[in-house]
């Protein structure tokens, strides 16, 4: 069964949704999901996992990401992007370039911000945005987010204009909002913001330079194989045979760190331990002496989920 990553340039237009559908008939199978949403509006890297691959999407979602950007200052929208009308506008013609670096700053680093009042985050079980479309005011709580870089790389006045562009690059933690940004720079400025243009270039170890459209994969499927995919996103153990064959049933090994290793692996961020033809066995997590199996790829071992539950009960 073909099983692995298939690293997407998404169009515009398309919701993440539509990718997946688009793939599952691509690969000919309905086990297709993807790595973190990305907007209709944007473009560009869109992790997909096929069949077994799947398992490794949750490892993915919370890694970092980079995106490219334009941000427009002197208008504000209802969205914090062009997909939205216009609710405010004020002259930006006067913003100086030392204000915009500093107000890039200012959102630099650790911060708290409010997401998108039509996000897809949850509010009391419905999602933010479709509370937004049925006319009701969203107010979202902060949340912790990292901007590990912002960096301004041209500042353009459009002629006949009041406003200003921004492109600008953004790498960031999960969970960030770039039109939020967008929005919180702009109102920092004291002339609102919103997002023009959005390309994500990166997430965690996979790029754009191995993205494929939806019309060449169409043509050539490309899929990066799962070992390989795992050995780009993880920290790796070489397993000998024997401990290939305890693991391949759920069974514990010998704690692949050092004694009083800060470095342990741990459920959220375990290690691909692969067997020593090459294959990938299982994702472990380190507790005190011993390894245990977080999930089992090995044949003959049943599900993801019953690999789980017996190295819960180790």
């Amino acid at each position: 069964m073909l099983s692995g990553l298939v690293i997407v340039d998404k169009p515009q237009g398309w919701t993440s949704h539509d990718v997946v559908g688009r793939m599952r008939r691509i690969a000919g199978t309905r086990k297709v999901g993807h790595a973190g949403t990305l907007d209709p509006m944007a473009t560009g890297v869109l992790v997909v996992g096929i069949n077994k691959a799947t398992r490794l999407l949750t490892y993915i979602v919370g890694t970092t990401k980079t995106y490219t950007a334009t941000i427009r200052l002197g208008q504000s929208t209802v969205t914090d992007d062009a997909e939205g009308e216009v609710t405010a506008s004020a002259s930006a013609s006067a913003v100086a370039e030392q204000a915009i670096y500093d107000g890039v700053t200012a959102l630099t680093g650790e911060i708290q911000q409010v997401p998108s009042s039509v996000s897809a985050i949850k509010v009391n079980g419905e999602r933010a945005y479709a509370r937004v479309r049925s006319g009701e005011d969203v107010k979202l709580a902060a949340r912790p987010v990292t901007i590990h870089r912002f960096e301004v790389h041209s500042i353009r006045r459009l002629a006949g204009t009041d406003v200003v562009d921004l492109d600008v690059t953004v790498e960031c933690s999960s969970g960030t909002y770039i039109r939020a940004l967008a929005r919180d720079l702009g109102t920092a400025l004291g002339v609102g913001g919103h997002l023009t243009a959005l390309r994500r270039t990166h997430v965690g170890p996979y790029s754009l330079d191995q993205a494929r459209t939806l019309e060449q994969l169409a043509e050539e499927l490309s899929v990066l194989d799962i070992a390989d995919a795992a050995r780009a996103l993880m920290p790796i153990r070489e397993l000998t045979a024997e401990e290939t064959t305890e693991i391949s049933f759920g069974r514990r090994i010998a704690s692949g760190a050092p004694a009083g290793s800060t470095s342990a692996a741990t459920a959220d961020h375990p290690a691909a331990a692969f067997a020593p033809d090459g294959s990938l066995v299982a994702l472990l997590a380190d507790s005190g002496s011993h390894a245990k199996p977080v999930l089992v790829f090995a044949p003959g071992t049943g599900s993801g989920t019953a690999a789980t539950s017996a190295a819960g009960e180790a």
